[in-house]
């Protein structure tokens, strides 16, 4: 027993010890940290053998100390205020919650007895026709007492909420303000990319390949299911344009075919939703506000600016972008990516150059990188606007009119997928599936045809488009026909829509043999599919 009680008093001396040992180095730490006349004696000891430059070394170094500290005293402070409001914020809705169920009890409560009192009175027989109502009256006058001191509650709780919400706004931009920087979202951008590694890409894969692989990623991982000729579609027209336009029906999976792709790449799609109240170009990129010095930046233009870092492939996603029109916001967009030269593809945002902007900004412009692509999505209906064909002309239409059959598909992961290697891709099949001159025959008899009969020709930008899409629609499983068809009817049918169709409509059916007796009967399917829809609007 003398052992146990000895190994007993041992063990816990060595326990408390320790405990009192971190809390005597604690606060000794700490005294020593604040020791003013500590430094001093160093200050002392070292000074006789300081040079000028040692002078102001030793300066910075204790001007750098001290602002260290004053930055941790701060955000320490402002964790604090933090913590004491969500406190307050948190007691209040709980005293608003409990005068509200009270409210709740008493108005039940009064309700049940007067109940009783009728039934009691009824019963007994002495309860005229005026004091029925009298009573009702009452009731009727307590509860609606009842329901606006119930929305008082509410709104005092709701004024609550906004003034936690503004006063974290104001922390926000008075620590951004702090920085220095009026671009804090590409600022940050900056800082996260210091230490960049870029990642391992897939390589040894084919369009075809490629293609085949997202099908069954969308169908196996997403629950999606979409068409062998919609996935060579999507892929060729990310080769002809930078310009997306997916339209169809509800619930076709338009948001959704972009959305997989992010997630196929392993870099997310950024999703913007137009709102019927964009305007101008300052609702995709922001605007520099003058009264805080700061520019206020969209979820657009950081993606667009971190792109320039990576060689990713970056999607972002205008969903319902017709429900505003599209020409007032993405006009400039537009003009830009039709330039020639890709150096030329400048944004400007602030008139003139700031020393702390970020890193990729010169002169307040930003150059728009080759590896992003801008997908919009479309509905046709009541509470949206046309599209024009401005937009139309510049932008690759993919049509989505029905849902996607559902198939097996073997389980595919994702694949980290470099811009720099699809690109490869993309100028290998313009190399080995160039359009034929057969092709191209045709189509120079098509355009005659057309422009004689229906005054609409065949633009430099569609030719040069069909240049590039059609190859790689070759490549990544299709055949030269459909691509040449479905260019061609989302290029030059679809303005057939903007003409008035009293006139031309004895021309379609003979358009329609034209196109059997050139290219072969029901060869230009998607052509001939188009110009029946145009015959039954009469």
């Amino acid at each position: 027993m003398d052992n146990f009680i000895s190994w007993f008093f041992e063990f816990m001396d060595q326990l408390f010890g320790g405990i009192w040992a971190m809390i005597k180095g604690f606060f000794l730490g700490l005294f020593q940290t604040v020791n003013v006349a500590g430094y001093w004696s160093v200050f002392k000891k070292h000074a006789a053998s300081f040079g000028v430059l040692q002078w102001i070394l030793a300066i910075v170094v204790v001007l750098l100390i001290i602002a260290l500290f004053a930055a941790i005293v701060y955000m320490i402070v402002l964790l604090i205020k933090k913590w004491v409001r969500y406190r307050k914020t948190l007691i209040g809705n709980e005293d608003l919650l409990r005068e509200l169920s009270d409210l709740h009890r008493d108005v039940a409560r009064l309700t049940a007895e007067k109940e009783k009192i009728m039934e009691l009175k009824l019963a007994n027989g002495t309860l005229t026709l005026d004091a029925v109502n009298e009573i009702v009256d009452s009731v009727r006058k307590e509860y609606n007492d009842a329901e606006a001191e119930d929305a008082a509650l509410r709104e005092q709780q709701l004024a609550l909420s906004n003034a936690e919400k503004e006063e974290e706004k104001e922390e926000e931009t008075a620590v951004a303000a702090g920085s220095g920087h009026r671009f804090f979202r590409l600022s940050a951008v900056d800082e996260k990319y210091v230490f960049y590694e870029q990642p391992l890409y897939r390589h040894g894969f084919d369009l075809r390949m490629l293609c085949a692989d997202f099908r069954n990623f969308a169908c196996s991982e997403m629950g999606l299911f979409y068409e062998s000729k919609t996935i060579r579609l999507m892929f060729a027209g990310l080769a002809s344009t930078k310009m997306i336009l997916l339209q169809g029906i509800s619930g076709t999976g338009k948001t959704s075919l972009p959305y997989a792709m992010g997630k196929f790449f392993l870099n997310d799609a950024t999703i913007a939703s137009v709102q019927p109240s964009w305007r101008d170009r300052t609702e995709l990129f922001g605007y520099f506000n003058e009264f805080t010095k700061r520019f206020n930046e969209t979820d657009v233009l950081k993606r667009i600016y971190e792109a320039s870092y990576n060689d990713d492939i970056n999607i972002i996603v205008l969903d319902e972008m017709n429900i505003a029109r599209v020409e007032y916001y993405f006009a400039e967009m537009l003009s830009v990516l039709e330039m020639p030269n890709p150096k030329e593809w400048n944004i400007s945002l602030v008139p003139a150059a700031w020393p702390d902007d970020p890193r990729h900004l010169e002169d307040g412009k930003l150059l728009i990188p080759q590896n992003v692509w801008y997908v919009g999505t479309a509905n046709n209906d009541d509470s949206t606007f046309s599209v024009s064909d401005k937009v139309y002309d510049r932008a690759f239409t993919i049509n989505l009119d029905s849902k996607g059959v559902p198939f097996d598909a073997p389980p595919t992961p994702a694949s980290r997928i470099s811009y720099s290697e699809v690109d490869a891709l993309y100028r290998k099949a313009i190399d080995e599936h160039p359009v034929s001159r057969d092709i191209l025959d045709k189509i120079t008899q098509l355009d005659d045809y057309v422009i004689a009969h229906f005054r609409v020709a065949f633009g430099n930008r569609i030719m040069k488009q069909l240049g590039i899409f059609v190859p790689v629609y070759v490549a990544c499983g299709g055949t030269e026909t459909e691509g040449v068809d479905y260019m061609l009817a989302t290029k030059v049918i679809r303005k057939f829509e903007g003409l008035n169709l009293s006139l031309i409509r004895d021309e379609i059916n003979p358009l329609i043999e034209y196109l059997d007796r050139l290219f072969g009967r029901d060869a230009m399917a998607e052509c001939i599919a188009y110009l029946k829809r145009i015959r039954k609007m009469y």
